[in-house]
């Protein structure tokens, strides 16, 4: 027969570690809805440079600049991984670790002189557990990357990639498609091939039009895109790091919200278990009392 005391401790830890899950599954939310508020922000600042290009290219402008060439036979790679600083949160880290190692593998296979860069504790000892040497670390991104960071990251890269010292910069990253669903994705982020986007229906109606921008660009169409075209290379790589920073909350709060199910659940099975041995050692005991009572008699 179980021990009611040895039962009802147990049960008493798990009622524990679920309130703690609980707590880590609402500050997991409120973070998670503060990050989207911000790369929602981020997303509209993003289609808000697209459409300048657009205006620009409508001007009659060929869009030609150094981080649009591409690099025939690339010397120089890096590939960069985003992942968590901390852990419990699902299969977040292992699944960017395990897409981080096929990357890195065929990146290698591709280019001859390639450099490894991760963001976040889980990866850079995952990437160290299995043997690979990073290049460079990055731990100081939490759940609210800041632009300026990036941006040091970001500009660095270009400098390079102008110098000739990086043909190809590869990310990857956990994309953010709805709460329901994220996906992990490998993308090339320079060269930056066309910047020039829009839907179908958005170059339909540009091309109903006469030619004409809506637009004076001053000084120049030429010189606003000197600008643009690294700007939008920023932001792209700001938004990398704010999908991942989204992600991550996302796969917490449902992580904990899953161990937190888990936990209710066990104390329900432990508290009938410990009812049932309860009652069966008051029954024993009446057993016992009803028995003396006949010997006496």
């Amino acid at each position: 027969m179980a021990n009611p005391k040895v039962l009802d401790k147990r049960r008493k830890s798990v009622k524990n570690i679920a309130k703690i899950t609980r707590t880590m599954e609402l500050i997991a939310t409120a973070r998670f809805k503060k990050a989207m508020d911000r790369a929602s922000a981020a997303t509209d600042y993003t289609d808000r440079v697209s459409k300048l290009v657009r205006d620009l290219t409508e001007a009659g402008l060929e869009v030609s600049h150094p981080l649009l060439e591409k690099r025939d036979n690339p010397q120089h790679g890096k590939l960069l991984v985003l992942t968590a600083n901390r852990g419990l949160c699902g299969g977040f880290n292992g699944n960017l670790i395990r897409a981080g190692l096929g990357a890195w593998t065929e990146l290698q296979a591709a280019v001859p002189n390639c450099t490894l860069e991760v963001s976040g504790k889980r990866g850079i000892s995952g990437f160290k557990f299995r043997g690979q040497q990073v290049d460079q670390s990055f731990t100081h991104f939490e759940d609210k990357p800041r632009f300026d960071e990036v941006d040091e990251i970001a500009t660095r890269y270009l400098d390079d990639f102008i110098a000739g010292r990086l043909d190809r910069l590869d990310v990857v990253y956990m994309k953010f498609e709805s709460v329901a669903r994220q996906k992990v994705s490998v993308e090339t982020l320079l060269p930056l091939g066309s910047v020039v986007g829009g839907d179908e229906a958005s170059n339909e109606n540009l091309e109903e039009k006469s030619g004409a921008s809506l637009y004076e660009f001053l000084p120049s169409p030429e010189s606003i895109l000197e600008e643009v075209i690294p700007m939008s290379f920023k932001i792209k790589l700001f938004k990398c790091f704010l999908d991942s920073a989204v992600n991550e909350q996302v796969a917490r709060m449902i992580a904990m919200k899953g161990a937190t199910e888990n936990a209710n659940d066990l104390i329900k099975k432990l508290s009938m278990q410990y009812n049932r041995a309860r009652q069966g050692r008051i029954t024993s005991e009446l057993i016992d009392l009803i028995g003396g009572v006949e010997a006496i008699s």
